[in-house]
């Protein structure tokens, strides 16, 4: 008898823990799938097709015209940057299109690189194949294209990833003391392969910096024709003619271009002790609110959804009482 209840009382308990498993996965699907980025397929409103130029060229005076963001409307207009996003057709209407919708709408010219043309989007063709062993190809073509197209266009041209995201107005407090005759490269500094910037991070050229690399990427002895590595590359080919990572670090010491998303910057222990980061940074890898300049530029590995958050963030949520100065936290 007591054998019999003891396996009674062993079904009801599988048979509990069976049931309160399945509520929790059935709960977690749930809760995964309410985390996925809603991707809505492309409609007449994405198609910017009317423009002449697959740059978009935006009206700053709507998103500066409030009285106390006069500084960065003054800066947007002395300071003209024109962002490059490395993205491709399958990627084009998910990561892309958040990143022209938030903070891309902020560059002076914007223009997606992709290997297919896009007239709707809208985003440049380079007729580069697609794949991780042609990204340093199909970089050689996009500043190729934007020497050649949109030089005069900007004084500073920096290039990122489609899930990257840049704050724009830091950007150009960074780069105002700077002389884009001058050859400046900027970025998340690597020690590795003699040195070179983040290509995740995301990388600025000065308008001489542009001419030069141009320059060199004509003689195939010093800049590679053909690389597994882009970012790499890059630091190699400017090295060449005698340009090289400068500091991009606050007066703090705290970085200003990130290679992941803020929360694994931010937050100790999502960045284990052996991860590559530390070994690829030049400068000591800080974890914690430390990690960061209050100026902050770019940050990488961001979700689309994560772009509408972190823009809405920035951009719309003001805490009452709080006022935050335009004291330059840079080196000059």
């Amino acid at each position: 008898m007591r054998c019999y209840f003891s396996t009674v009382n062993k079904a009801k308990v599988f048979l509990l823990g069976f049931l309160v498993g399945l509520i929790i996965t059935i709960l977690l699907n749930s809760w995964l799938a309410e985390q996925k980025d809603y991707y809505p397929s492309p409609t007449t409103n994405d198609c910017y097709k009317t423009l002449t130029s697959p740059a978009i060229f935006n009206n700053l005076n709507d998103l500066y015209s409030k009285k106390e963001e006069s500084v960065a409307l003054e800066l947007a207009r002395k300071v003209r940057i024109l962002c490059w996003v490395m993205t491709h057709p399958v990627t084009l209407y998910k990561n892309a299109k958040a990143a022209r919708d938030t903070w891309g709408k902020r560059c002076n010219i914007i223009l997606f690189m992709s290997s297919v043309q896009d007239d709707c989007f809208p985003a440049v063709g380079l007729g580069v194949a697609e794949g991780r062993e042609n990204l340093w190809l199909k970089t050689r073509a996009a500043w190729k294209y934007i020497f050649e197209n949109h030089f005069n266009d900007a004084e500073w041209f920096i290039k990122v990833d489609d899930d990257a995201f840049v704050v724009l107005e830091n950007l150009r407090l960074f780069l105002n003391p700077h002389r884009t005759t001058d050859p400046h490269y900027f970025g998340r500094h690597f020690q590795t392969f003699k040195g070179y910037n983040s290509g995740g991070a995301g990388y600025v050229f000065s308008k001489e910096t542009l001419r030069r690399f141009v320059r060199v990427m004509k003689d195939p002895f010093l800049c590679k024709e053909v690389s597994d590595f882009e970012d790499k590359e890059i630091g190699v080919c400017l090295s060449a003619v005698g340009i090289y990572p400068e500091e991009t670090r606050d007066i703090k010491g705290r970085e200003t271009f990130h290679p992941f998303h803020p929360l694994v910057h931010v937050m100790p222990g999502l960045i284990k002790s052996n991860n590559w980061l530390y070994q690829y940074s030049k400068w000591e890898v800080r974890i914690g609110p430390e990690c960061c300049s209050d100026n902050s530029i770019a940050f990488h590995y961001i979700r689309p959804n994560d772009m509408y958050f972190l823009n809405f963030v920035l951009y719309q949520v003001h805490p009452f009482g709080i006022s935050h100065s335009n004291v330059l936290n840079y080196h000059v």
